[in-house]
């Protein structure tokens, strides 16, 4: 087996059928398989896959799970991938589909000619169920390929839409911390990273939905167990790479500790922000004036606050007369 597809879905009725449909129009000089791992859908979704899997037998499987696994699909997708028999697998989610018939045939061909990449993507169109204008990911300035020092930065970084990769299939089992994160792409394209250079097609060749049930509308940055899952990921990726990337990735933690400040538990506790203050204040090494409007804003009660401004402003008034 040449290549292996994997749908991942969830409660993804209204477009399972354009996903497996763009799977299945693929040509390509060498046997696919598509595997369609559903999370315990209960809107209808299994019985559409198993249709295809009556309609074509042998060539889309479903990995129907008997629970839902978790983690935002995670779970999904890793026991989804014990399953593909492909020395490649190309990913896709159950609400993106496909647009050029020869996407397989040429990233395949791809990591053909370069046995030193790990993996490679493509362009991708991005829809809006809302309305918003739709547009390409990639610019025409995007790099023919990536390495891990790509991938890590003080902020998050993306640039390739799930349904655009395809991965050598070199991973046998994958770190205990992998499983614990929401957020697959990230981890998964640090791990792949590691093994090889990330190569770029600049050909459009699927399309990026985003509505209402995709994972990215789980992403809430205002939710303290989704920020701790982020931290712990950014915590685990840093030992993976053996800390060498251990500024960017400090400062990257310090954000989600900044965030936090604002989810429920500490929007109007100060005796409980004062740790998470003191955790992003250690971890981003702000200056003193940054330092000084973290404890006005979240650590001191109002009325106190703004005697400490005051206090603040006679001071400095007195230190540049």
């Amino acid at each position: 087996m040449k290549v292996s597809v994997l749908i991942i879905t969830y409660n993804q009725k209204r477009f399972i059928r354009k996903a497996i449909d763009s799977a299945l129009a693929q040509q390509t000089s060498f046997p696919i398989e598509i595997l369609v791992g559903d999370d315990f859908s209960n809107d209808g979704t299994r019985d559409i896959i198993r249709e295809y899997e009556q309609k074509h037998p042998g060539l889309v499987i479903g990995v129907l799970h008997p629970r839902n696994m978790g983690k935002n699909g995670g779970i999904n997708f890793l026991e989804t991938l014990k399953r593909a028999r492909g020395e490649y697998y190309a990913l896709m989610d159950g609400d993106d589909y496909w647009t050029d018939p020869l996407k397989l045939q040429k990233q395949a061909d791809f990591l053909d000619a370069h046995p030193d990449y790990s993996m490679v993507f493509h362009n991708a169109l991005i829809t809006y169920e809302d309305g918003t204008p739709e547009h390409v990911l990639n610019g025409p300035d995007t790099k023919p390929f990536f390495t891990v020092d790509d991938l890590i930065g003080e902020d998050e970084i993306w640039f390739m839409a799930t349904s655009s990769t395809m991965y050598r299939n070199s991973i046998r089992e994958y770190p205990a911390w992998f499983s614990e994160s929401v957020s697959g792409d990230i981890p998964r394209l640090i791990l792949k990273a590691k093994q090889g250079k990330i190569g770029y097609l600049p050909d459009l060749m699927s399309v990026y939905r985003k509505n209402q049930g995709g994972t990215s509308f789980t992403d809430r940055y205002d939710n303290e167990v989704f920020l701790r899952n982020r931290i712990a990921m950014y915590e685990s990726i840093n030992r993976e790479l053996d800390y060498q990337y251990d500024r960017k990735l400090q400062r990257n933690i310090a954000r989600y500790y900044k965030m936090m400040l604002n989810a429920e538990r500490y929007r109007h506790s100060y005796t409980a922000r004062l740790p998470i203050v003191g955790k992003y204040i250690t971890l981003a090494r702000p200056g003193w004036r940054e330092v000084k409007d973290m404890i006005r804003d979240y650590v001191l009660p109002p009325a106190v606050a703004r005697t400490y401004s005051k206090v603040a402003l006679g001071l400095y008034r007195i230190l540049n007369n």
